[in-house]
């Protein structure tokens, strides 16, 4: 059965909708002419790719196979319909990126504003979210590739380029220890601290940091959004972060990032990964580059002191 069949594209909408009816709407073609293929499909294979249910069909086992291989088929022809571009000269191409939330604004935004300014005939197809669901789509090959963070004990990717950011205190750019050389979370019992709640990547090693000193600040707040943990911060708050959390911030001089006093955090490790084996394309390639570039850049800010002169 070819995945560029007139069947192959009936199955995949009912597959996705879970209805002929709404198939049928979709495809703008009739339900009987849907089931008709399913069926004729039904026997040529000799199993039921579909349960019939009272609500819609749902996929049997037999079915999921199918659509498995059918959505890996459309996948190497988007890849082999690219490759032939290559051969014929044109530019053309799709590249489809995944990140974390922390990398929507800033340098690693700019660097895909100049991609696609340079690259005009190049579609971006780009999709923020947390860490483990960019590594799964990453190792179901549904992104070329993806920005995560910690892809320690992540098996089925293959890593292209990190960069490891240390843990801080992040402080108001005017707070009187905002010049520190170093500060742990008790030297600021005074302060209102904001605490990283779950599931940011960052909630579990600041809980143990405030473990191994004891410390439980009566009056902190809990939230687990970074942008509005920034805010709070901006207004008189302390936390603890990752130096990616505020990177940008910190370069414009609004936050201000102190390393801390004890070395019982390991960095925080940001890697662009790839299915290891995922054929990229001539585009992707030339994303990853220049996205790899940035990752450079990131290290040697992340050397540097991040707090006032």
């Amino acid at each position: 059965m070819s995945p560029f069949s007139r069947f192959a594209l009936y199955f995949a909408e009912v597959a996705h909708s879970g209805s002929l009816r709404r198939a049928a709407e979709q495809l703008h073609i009739s339900a009987s002419a849907i089931n008709r293929q399913i069926l004729q499909a039904e026997d040529h294979f000799g199993t039921p790719l579909f349960e019939r249910l009272p609500d819609g069909l749902r996929m049997t086992t037999a079915g999921e196979l199918f659509y498995d291989n059918l959505l890996r088929w459309q996948k190497e022809f988007q890849l082999t319909r690219q490759k032939f571009d290559e051969l014929q000269g044109l530019k053309r191409g799709t590249v489809s990126v995944g990140m974390v939330q922390a990398l929507a604004e800033g340098s690693f935004a700019s660097a895909l504003a100049d991609i696609i300014a340079s690259q005009p005939w190049l579609e971006l197809v780009l999709q923020v979210a947390d860490s483990h669901t960019v590594s799964e789509k990453v190792r179901r090959a549904d992104l070329d590739f993806g920005l995560i963070l910690d892809p320690q004990g992540q098996a089925g990717l293959n890593v292209l380029a990190f960069v490891e950011l240390a843990m801080g205190v992040v402080l108001s750019a005017d707070h009187p220890l905002a010049g520190a050389t170093a500060l742990s979370p008790a030297e600021l019992s005074e302060e209102r601290h904001i605490l990283p709640g779950a599931p940011l990547i960052v909630h579990d090693r600041v809980g143990l940091l405030y473990r191994h000193y004891d410390f439980a600040p009566t009056n902190s707040i809990s939230c687990n959004d970074i942008r509005l943990i920034k805010s709070l911060v901006r207004r008189g708050g302390v936390t603890v972060l990752s130096l990616l959390d505020v990177l940008d911030e910190v370069q414009r001089g609004e936050l201000a990032f102190v390393p801390l006093r004890n070395k019982l955090l390991r960095p925080l490790t940001l890697a662009l990964c790839a299915a290891p084996s995922r054929q990229l394309s001539r585009p992707a390639q030339m994303a990853i580059q220049k996205l790899t570039l940035v990752l450079e850049e990131m290290q040697s800010v992340g050397r540097q002191p991040s707090g006032p002169p």
